[in-house]
């Protein structure tokens, strides 16, 4: 096993968003994407569309988030094209947070902190979201396994899809919500980190207003930019003091635009443009 360790996460985001702004791309190589850039849904159209966003965007970015699911449906052949787009990506300069969302107790969650947070892995990632809905001390070998290896983990919080604020927005016995519980989880294990702590949340940037305290000495990673409403703009009224941290995460508004590797570039240019204008603006 590997013991060399790698400079904390939260530093390195830190760095790469001051040198490449704010900016998450997602890679998610569902069917509708490939067909949409005249591919094939196989391991062939996967593997060209993959490679042509990690080509076109690796050094431009600061971080890159494959969706894993979109690789394990084709099995082996698919998960071999993650591994080579993780490697590629992480090559290029991009940091990369493999968008798994895992969340399972003890043993089975420990394979899955090292499916993605043990260096000696081929899938090893940047950081990995993961689920705290089993309790956060669930996720114990998950927070464990990044911090031995410089790598960070991305909490479920409030999401950005509607259904979430049924459990999120709940109400715990001594007045928090779930959300706000898991909020206060992750600050604690913040607690200390400069420049920035190693453990983020997922807040979604269609929330309109969050309403519990961000905080948290750490990433905040917000999913809904583009295609499912969200705007750059909206950012400010979402995270108010917090936006600096914000890691505002666009898919398919910018995916829409390949094949070609110049519009790509173009319009991850135009929302990073669009972010930065918003923070500087709040």
């Amino acid at each position: 096993m590997t013991t060399e360790r790698q400079e904390d996460f939260g530093a390195r985001l830190r760095r790469a968003i001051d040198t490449r702004g704010q900016l998450c791309v997602g890679i998610d190589p569902h069917a509708s994407l490939l067909a949409d850039w005249g591919l094939g849904d196989g391991v062939g159209g996967l593997e060209r569309f993959t490679m042509t966003v990690v080509e076109a965007l690796g050094e431009q970015v600061a971080v890159l988030k494959p969706q894993s699911a979109f690789f394990e449906r084709f099995g082996s052949r698919g998960v071999a094209v993650l591994e080579r787009a993780v490697a590629a990506a992480r090559q290029a300069g991009a940091l990369v947070l493999m968008d798994a969302k895992r969340g399972d107790i003890g043993s089975t969650m420990a394979a899955y902190a090292a499916t993605y947070l043990d260096k000696d892995s081929p899938l090893f990632s940047d950081a990995l979201t993961v689920s705290p809905y089993l309790g956060f001390g669930s996720l114990r070998p998950a927070l464990d396994a990044a911090r031995i290896s410089g790598s960070g983990v991305f909490v479920l919080a409030l999401t950005s899809n509607p259904e979430g604020a049924q459990v999120q927005r709940a109400t715990a016995a001594d007045g928090r919500t779930v959300a706000q519980l898991v909020l206060d989880d992750i600050r604690a294990e913040n607690a200390g980190a400069a420049p920035l702590g190693s453990v983020g949340a997922v807040v979604g940037a269609t929330l309109g207003e969050a309403g519990v305290d961000l905080a948290v000495n750490g990433p905040l990673l917000a999913p809904g930019v583009g295609a499912q409403g969200a705007t750059p703009a909206d950012l400010p009224g979402v995270f108010g003091a917090a936006l600096g941290d914000v890691l505002p995460s666009v898919s398919r508004g910018v995916l829409r635009h390949g094949p070609d590797a110049a519009a790509l570039r173009a319009a991850a240019l135009r929302y990073a443009d669009e972010v930065r204008a918003a923070v500087e603006g709040a």
